[in-house]
């Protein structure tokens, strides 16, 4: 290490004349070493080894088993699309090598699009490159379809990072969630290539198959009779829970073992990162508990709904509780509403605020017939209330600490 800090210290002066270069260069320094420069040992400090970097840092360790399922369940899917490896462990290499392929590039242009935009805006203003985008460049790769068209990830990337963040002012000053932000825009302005039955599964043969012969496997086969790649959502919307338990059950929708985005799939594995979340203080349980009861509350009243009216859509008899394992409502909860900068600062707006993400996710969820999912919407829909929440909360105390004063 002393080699490397070393090596660092002769490159320094050479950036000093190139804004961009120096930027770049503190942004490599600051990402394998503490900085230098602290605050001096007078006066009053808050002194605490948890800085931005390593609360990124933290959020991006507990998205790892997110993204190691995400991987093979790619291959897993496109495999099983085919009829080859239909046992979950048959062929796990070609299934975790298909979907390293697959997924590689899309981290990498997320990655190359938003970082060398940050390091642009930062070159311009003069300040150092902020490690925000650590979390976002690796969860817009988990909330993506595994085959969406690369310039189409980078339109939204540059979307996302230009307009909801760097028109803010940069990290901590964001209103959106940048990942949701890139998502929607997919959304909205492709949405043939997020929507539907077909774009959550990978059928495209890729380097894989020439490096291991597979070609020959897989030449002249088409997909298998039944297999349609419509996720447990799109069986609800259409047909109500025994349209869904006809071709998945709760254990593969609790274990992962269907169509969707790559990271939303495995519910053990987002718990682990929820428990992570939650022990480290990183993560509100405020916001994520009171979602889950917004939920609950929400899925109860649709379904006395559908008790009392025959003819009712059959998406409103989906028993309440097995919303909390349709779809991406676990991984929503646990790393897109308790971003710390687009949620609710006070303790009582966060309970607010994730409980009206919960209601409001529901309500796009089962009474939109066009989208059977709700999670990204009502996130950033609560987004935009988050301040107004916070305001409330702060002006009742206000009043509440008037009346006792005046008493």
């Amino acid at each position: 290490m002393k080699f490397l800090r070393d090596q660092l210290d002769k490159i320094k002066p050479l950036t000093a004349k190139n804004p961009f270069l120096h930027t770049a260069y503190d942004a490599f320094e600051t990402f394998l070493f503490a900085p230098k420069t602290v605050t001096s040992g007078a006066g009053v400090h808050i002194r605490d080894g948890l800085d931005l970097k390593r609360t990124m840092v933290s959020v991006v360790l507990a998205l790892q088993l997110c993204l190691l399922f995400g991987i093979f369940n790619i291959g897993h899917q496109h495999f099983a699309a085919y009829g080859l490896f239909t046992g979950y462990t048959d062929g796990l290499l070609y299934k975790i090598l298909y979907g390293l392929f697959q997924l590689l590039p899309i981290i990498i242009v997320t990655h190359v699009v938003g970082l060398g935009i940050e390091f642009y805006f930062a070159s311009k203003k003069g300040h150092a490159v902020e490690e925000g985008f650590l979390v976002s460049g690796m969860l817009i790769p988990l909330i993506m379809p595994p085959d969406l068209p690369l310039w189409m990830l980078a339109l939204s990337v540059a979307f996302a990072v230009v307009i909801a963040k760097e028109a803010f002012g940069g990290t901590g000053m964001n209103l959106l969630n940048i990942a949701l932000t890139a998502r929607v825009f997919v959304f909205f302005a492709y949405p043939t290539d997020i929507s539907g039955d077909t774009v959550w599964v990978s059928y495209d043969y890729n380097i894989l198959h020439k490096l291991f012969g597979l070609d020959a496997l897989t030449a002249g086969k088409s997909l298998i009779d039944g297999f349609s790649g419509a996720t447990p959502l799109a069986l609800a919307a259409k047909g109500g829970w025994e349209a869904v338990t006809q071709q998945y059950s709760v254990a593969q929708m609790f274990w992962g073992d269907i169509p969707g985005s790559v990271g939303e799939m495995c519910k053990p594995a987002i718990i682990a990162g929820v428990i992570m979340l939650i022990v480290t203080g990183i993560g509100s349980w405020q916001i994520m508990l009171s979602m889950v009861a917004g939920l609950l509350v929400t899925g109860f009243i649709f379904n006395g709904v559908a008790s009392a009216i025959p003819d009712a859509a059959p998406f409103l008899a989906v028993p309440f509780y097995y919303h909390l394992i349709m779809g991406s409502f676990l991984f929503a909860m646990a790393y897109m509403a308790t971003d710390p900068v687009t949620a609710t600062q006070t303790q009582t707006g966060k309970w607010v605020y994730g409980f009206m993400i919960g209601v409001v996710g529901m309500i796009v969820r089962v009474m939109n017939p066009a989208y059977p999912e709700g999670w990204m919407l009502a996130i950033l829909f609560m987004n935009v209330f988050a301040p107004l929440i916070d305001h409330f909360v702060i002006e009742a105390n206000i009043k509440r600490r008037l009346k006792r004063s005046h008493a």
